[in-house]
């Protein structure tokens, strides 16, 4: 599968600058508040900030087994098909996906810094560690990817909360 170079890129570039104390939770919905900063591609020293609210879930209506994926929320239309590129490159197991999941973004707002992006950077991370809120990210996205850079973010909270995720599931018997 093909997808825009744009869409590789921020895939390939995005980082997580800070980190949310807490992972996704086994069995409920976990909404992070993210920050996003990018720098505009066409202009020197001027960065994005963008920021709200997404959150990963599981579906709300019981599906047939061949109906099973990824629903999408306040995303541009096709974005979705990000997640098959992230299979057939093995960014994501095909099983992470077996009993379908639910992302929706909300509540974005945007705000233009005339500053370099190392100083905007810094400041919006000790932002978040000033907040002590447990779910609080920073990321450093692509401005014109930035859903990609957003998702790859959500996937890489899912991989890191896999362990947690299976102890839960034995814990209460379901492995």
């Amino acid at each position: 599968m093909d997808i825009p170079v744009d869409i590789d890129y921020a895939m390939r570039h995005t980082k997580v600058l800070y980190a949310p104390a807490r992972c996704i939770d086994t069995f409920g919905d976990t909404r992070f508040n993210f920050s996003m900063v990018s720098e505009l591609q066409d202009v020197v020293g001027v960065c994005r900030i963008r920021s709200g609210w997404v959150e990963a879930s599981r579906p709300r209506i019981l599906r047939p087994a061949d109906m099973v994926g990824v629903e999408m929320d306040g995303f541009s239309p096709g974005i979705a098909r990000i997640f098959e590129w992230m299979k057939e490159k093995g960014i994501v197991a095909p099983s992470m996906f077996k009993y379908g999941f639910r992302f929706s973004r909300s509540d974005v707002r945007e705000e233009l810094v005339h500053d370099v992006f190392p100083v905007v950077s810094e400041r919006v991370v000790q932002d978040a560690l000033d907040s002590g809120n447990p779910l609080r990210a920073v990321i450093s996205g692509v401005d014109d990817a930035w859903e990609a850079s957003l998702l790859r973010f959500m996937v890489e909270m899912i991989q890191q909360s896999h362990e947690i995720n299976i102890f839960d599931f034995k814990r209460r018997g379901m492995l």
